[in-house]
């Protein structure tokens, strides 16, 4: 394998290695191969929006060569529009980092844009949440065990809460992030893929068309709980505060952000997924920047017992079964006989750690890029729907129909808000 980097910075031979080098050593990994890798690697100072740019980049390809795009999207319209005008290589692969478009209509048009250069089996839309660890882990946990898959339906769980909440803040990231937004940089984008997984019908087999067929459907389905972005949705921004000991100015003070564009950095909204599995259960999908835990969990709350026998008491909380993200554990808290008196109930946690996988999660996606297959990647339908739920969301937030709440860093957002899971 040959790695060609092309970017407007202007980067020497020697610093574009040490780019890749720490790479590698940051991800641990080393070598024959990555040595070879490091050693014939190029980098080219370059307009990827020229078509003669990308003429020249391509003639330095051997092989079948895939495209990976790190690109802002509007930047990725110019450059698919260039490549147009380029001959491509017979099998050549296009890789799009998120986000993916702008919004549905974006979505369509850049969905459009691609069907013309190469068939949807050589798009690949990246998203490292979908590494193979994590989507395999939950099949397998939702399918190999009887115990799990025949209570998971309406008649069984009460609701479900998928949560990524981080202690980081904006780490210079303004240029993009101030104008995507929490809801656009993790819902839209990655929260949405994992509830399609988890709430999935079963797929025949783990192939491509199997496994991106059954999270279509599922997203088909999904709407705004209720209909009303209104009620189905909160955001809110950080204020200044203390993350893990560390001060941390307010959202509107950090370099790059433009306060006037009221970017949420902490982003919740309920959906309701319309099948006969899980018509009435709320999907909660909530995201946040600066928060006084760190938190990657999918949180299934059980129905309560339909009977406790006269003579047991204390603890009558439902079963929740936790599935944590990166790393990838699992709890499932439960009642039982306390152990020292037999009728009073007490909670209990089972733990269980899943296995890692041999790759981290974009070595997985990128394997599957390298390997030609695009189970892991998104469907461009899929994008497209992805868009289309959080879109009424979009909109009555810009027409501040949804009040923009604030919270100290280090917090767990807005007092008022009611805790998830």
């Amino acid at each position: 394998m040959r790695l060609i980097g092309a970017a407007s910075d202007a980067l020497s031979a020697d610093e574009w290695r040490n780019v890749v080098r720490t790479s590698f050593a940051e991800a641990e990994a080393s070598g024959v191969a990555v040595d070879h890798l490091i050693a014939t690697t190029s980098y080219h100072q370059a307009d990827v929006t020229d078509p003669a740019s990308l003429v020249a980049l391509l003639a330095e390809c051997e092989g079948t060569p895939a495209i990976y795009f790190a690109l802002p999207p509007a930047v990725t319209t110019r450059v698919c529009a260039a490549l147009a005008e380029v001959k491509l290589p017979p099998g050549i692969e296009l890789a799009l980092e998120k986000p993916f478009g702008v919004d549905e209509a974006a979505a369509v048009a850049l969905n459009a844009q691609l069907a013309a250069l190469v068939p949807e089996a050589q798009i690949y839309r990246v998203d490292h949440f979908l590494g193979r660890s994590t989507v395999f882990n939950l099949l397998g946990l939702r399918f190999a065990n009887r115990i799990f898959e025949p209570l998971w339906n309406n008649e069984h769980i009460a609701r479900v809460d998928i949560v990524y909440d981080e202690q980081l803040g904006l780490e210079g990231r303004a240029g993009y992030y101030d104008k995507a937004g929490a809801l656009v940089d993790m819902i839209q984008s990655h929260l949405l893929q994992v509830m399609a997984v988890v709430a999935m019908e079963p797929p025949s087999t783990l192939g491509a068309a199997d496994l991106r067929d059954a999270k279509g459907i599922v997203l088909r389905a999904t709407r705004i709980r209720g209909g009303s972005p209104k009620r189905a949705s909160r955001r809110a921004r950080y204020a200044a505060g203390v993350v893990d000991g560390h001060p941390l100015p307010a959202y509107a003070d950090e370099k790059g952000v433009v306060a006037s564009r009221a970017t949420e950095t902490l982003a919740e909204m309920t959906v309701e997924i319309n099948t006969w599995r899980w018509a009435g259960v709320p999907f909660t999908l909530r995201s946040g920047k600066a928060l006084g835990e760190h938190r990657r969990e999918i949180v299934v709350t059980f129905k309560p017992a339909s009977h406790l026998p006269v003579g047991l008491r204390g603890r009558d909380d439902p079963t929740v079964l936790r599935i944590f993200l990166a790393p990838d554990e699992m709890s499932l808290e439960i009642n039982v006989n306390g152990s020292s008196d037999p009728h009073v109930l007490e909670r209990a946690r089972l733990d269980v750690t899943f296995g890692p996988g041999e790759l981290l999660a974009y070595g997985e996606v990128l394997e599957g890029i390298l390997d030609g297959d695009p189970a892991l990647s998104v469907r461009g339908d899929t994008a497209e729907e992805c868009w289309r739920i959080v879109a009424p969301v979009v909109t009555a937030w810009r027409e501040n129909s949804v009040p923009l709440e604030e919270y100290p860093a280090g917090t767990a957002g807005p007092a008022e808000w009611a805790p998830l899971g």
